[in-house]
């Protein structure tokens, strides 16, 4: 049985990601847990149409509680799986505290948040609470960006660079991703210039195509692509291969850095038509 947490502010965005979740794992055992953070009040604000025009909207204070209640109810309505079991969780204070909290009480395997992501040519790429989770919380998160509908995720591409060693949790994260929709592993390096990998680099690769081969023969690629920039270097090959999934280590922070913390991108689309599936040791 799955534990998985979705936190929400009532807003289309979270929605989303409670539609991705389900949908991705359909065909797991899964207790979902909806928290909402308020901050130290009770109230959510929420717009709401009011008035004569089609796009007329206010700011209107409802009671935190009473939307968990419609949500839990629109969550039952909507999705009729057996295997789904659906909580509400409802704190006050800080959002990271309150994340933290939750995970123990409720022994938590993943986190999954929608995130509005970039809006365009030079703009942030995530939110801070997002980026926040990835950071400071030490569990797996699926990131869905805002409006991505779900895709069964066939081809997942792996970005890496080789310098981490790939331990167990890590591995057993990938094999759940792959496993849950039987699809393909598409591990890419971005190397700057034609320089070989160091003997370190080598032996982190062979491990790491020695494991797939074995769990996901025929199911798995290895690629490497010249570029002086990561970001565009992924984006040709997201497009290229029509990746549905971009799978990564928090602990690979160099990388991590250069492809979702850049507090400005320019041109890159793939933050937000892409889910990010982000994997703690």
């Amino acid at each position: 049985m799955k534990n998985i947490l979705i936190p929400t502010d009532f807003s289309d965005n979270a929605w989303n990601a409670v539609v991705y979740a389900n949908q991705f794992f359909k065909n797991e055992n899964c207790n979902f847990y909806l928290l909402h953070v308020s901050d130290f009040l009770d109230y959510a604000s929420v717009p709401v149409s009011v008035g004569t025009g089609e796009n007329s909207t206010e700011q209107k204070t409802i009671p935190a509680k009473k939307k968990l209640s419609d949500l839990i109810k629109l969550v039952e309505k909507t999705f009729s799986n057996e295997k789904h079991q659906y909580f509400v969780l409802q704190d006050h204070g800080f959002f990271i505290e309150s994340i933290k909290k939750h995970l123990s009480e409720n022994k938590i395997d993943l986190i999954v948040m929608g995130t509005k992501g970039a809006a365009g040519i030079r703009k942030r790429i995530i939110g801070s609470n997002t980026g926040d989770v990835i950071t400071k919380v030490q569990c797996n998160a699926l990131i869905v960006p805002e409006g991505v509908d779900f895709s069964k995720p066939d081809e997942v591409a792996f970005p890496t660079d080789y310098n981490i060693f790939y331990s167990h949790k890590i591995l057993d994260a990938l094999s759940g991703v792959l496993s849950v929709n039987k699809g393909k592993i598409r591990v890419m390096n971005v190397s700057k210039t034609q320089s070989e990998l160091t003997h370190s680099q080598e032996k982190n690769k062979e491990y790491l195509r020695d494991f797939l081969n074995e769990r996901f023969p025929e199911r798995n690629s290895f690629h490497t692509i010249t570029n002086k920039k990561v970001t565009s270097a992924i984006q040709c090959f997201v497009e290229s291969r029509e990746v549905d999934m971009i799978f990564m280590v928090a602990k690979n922070l160099n990388l991590l850095q250069q492809i979702l913390f850049d507090s400005l991108v320019e041109k890159v689309s793939f933050h937000t038509t892409v889910p990010f599936f982000v994997v703690h040791e």
